[in-house]
């Protein structure tokens, strides 16, 4: 199957957050030619001493969540006429409503906290869930997130070298192409550099050296996705030190970040490496997880 014909799915609860989302996935929708699923999921949660006041029949309490869910869709093609949207209002927690839609998604794409949860938390727990087990990209779109277009959009990609980056380098390239912006390639090595490029594992410490293969690993990791998309323009940026503080700093004025799931680094048993973690904790615009 195509991903042009697979939805942009978004998980919506009526947050600040989620509302968010939902504005960026309508408008990436629309520029990728996609159709866009709004799910929410209807949770009963059931107390053993219920609280004073009005009951409202269970029926009637689904009814009025489609009803608002219906408005949401309909205030969205009223925007974007050429976006074929649906509804899908499924009963269970959200986490597991939101990885299960991922399995015929193009993307999924949520708000960084929802109604529920501690309000002092960065990205809520639905949010860490979803981006660790959905089986596609998942974009974590921020509640006060600003567009920050005044040179033209801006796709910042994280890369090292790794399978799970390289598919991100693609998926930073598509949405550069839409957004009819450009990438910016970030690569960072902490000194000594422990590079393969011999085989076996060698220690680097000559500066120099690290800095003109790392140049060399981000053009040759970037080459395929940049013929792919001639109009794309990208550029590269070195920075020495770690990758996840080198990517928050780059967030501050990107319109997107893109990080592969797992790097080179850390356990190979992690489901979501420390520095996707760390710049979907700390981000200062959307930031897409891809596996």
């Amino acid at each position: 199957m195509s991903t042009q014909t697979l939805p942009i799915v978004v998980g919506y609860d009526g947050s600040p957050g989620s509302v968010s989302a939902l504005h960026w996935a309508a408008a990436a929708a629309d520029r990728l030619l996609a159709p866009l699923r709004i799910v929410e999921a209807f949770e009963i949660v059931i107390v053993t001493r219920p609280a004073p006041g009005h009951v409202v029949p269970l029926e009637a309490l689904r009814t009025a969540r489609q009803k608002g869910l219906d408005e949401v869709a309909a205030g969205v093609r009223q925007k974007y006429a050429g976006v074929r949207v649906e509804t899908n209002l499924v009963g269970g927690s959200a986490p597991k409503t939101l990885i299960d839609a991922a399995r015929d998604a193009r993307l999924v794409v949520l708000g960084s906290r929802g109604l529920g949860g501690w309000s002092g938390l960065l990205v809520g727990s639905v949010a860490v869930q979803v981006t660790t087990h959905a089986e596609c990209p998942v974009v974590v779109v921020p509640h006060d997130e600003q567009p920050h277009g005044e040179e033209g959009p801006t796709v910042v990609v994280g890369i090292d070298g790794s399978k799970d980056s390289a598919r991100a380098i693609d998926f930073a390239f598509d949405q550069a192409d839409a957004l009819h912006g450009e990438v910016v390639a970030v690569h960072a090595w902490t000194s000594p550099f422990l590079t393969y490029a011999d085989g076996a594992s060698m220690l680097q410490f000559d500066d120099e050296k690290i800095r003109e293969e790392s140049r060399l690993l981000v053009a040759e990791s970037v080459a395929g996705a940049a013929a792919d998309h001639p109009d794309v323009k990208w550029t590269t940026e070195l920075s020495p030190g770690s990758a996840a503080p080198a990517l928050v700093r780059r967030s501050a004025s990107a319109d997107l970040v893109v990080v592969g799931s797992r790097g080179r680094g850390g356990f190979t048993g992690l489901l979501l490496g420390s520095v996707s973690q760390s710049v979907l904790h700390h981000s200062h615009c959307p930031i897409a997880i891809v596996r």
